[in-house]
């Protein structure tokens, strides 16, 4: 009886850890296009923001712009988002308060920001930070587009 309890436990303890966490997906079409990484309008920046932490890959973790919800992130999603130039707040929620990145978007051009899971004390940590063109197009072509809010 207690192999058996121990081994529902075990099996519980293992699906609730490996669980597949999901949010609202874009058509694999706009995906694949997304992947393009075309210049965004002339008189717009574009900001992709990606996730793919290996650590807490069940949890959904909340990604804002300048104080407005983006959306919420799983592990191997990212969001697009054409914005205006200027300064701006990327922000994500956290068991330790919000973190966030402070970036200056110019017309034109695109920007890559992580999103990343840290371990916690009862539940995983978030933070962002904005990454390299190289680093940020390859997180994002191995992530599908998740639909923002």
């Amino acid at each position: 009886m207690l192999k058996k309890l121990m081994l529902g436990s075990a099996l519980l303890a293992s699906l609730v850890l490996t669980g597949c966490s999901s949010v609202p997906m874009a058509p694999a079409e706009q995906d694949a296009s997304m992947k393009q990484f075309s210049a965004p309008a002339a008189d717009k920046a574009g900001l992709y923001i990606y996730r793919n932490s290996f650590t807490g890959k069940t949890l959904k973790k909340s990604v804002s712009l300048d104080g407005k919800v983006l959306g919420e992130t799983a592990n191997k999603v990212y969001f697009y988002k054409e914005i205006t130039p200027g300064q701006h707040v990327l922000s994500t929620e956290s068991e330790f308060g919000e973190n966030a990145v402070t970036f200056q978007a110019q017309a034109g051009k695109n920007y890559f920001a992580r999103q990343y899971i840290k371990m916690g004390v009862l539940v995983g940590g978030a933070g962002i930070e904005m990454v390299d063109d190289a680093e940020g197009m390859k997180g994002v072509r191995d992530s599908k587009l998740a639909i923002s809010k």
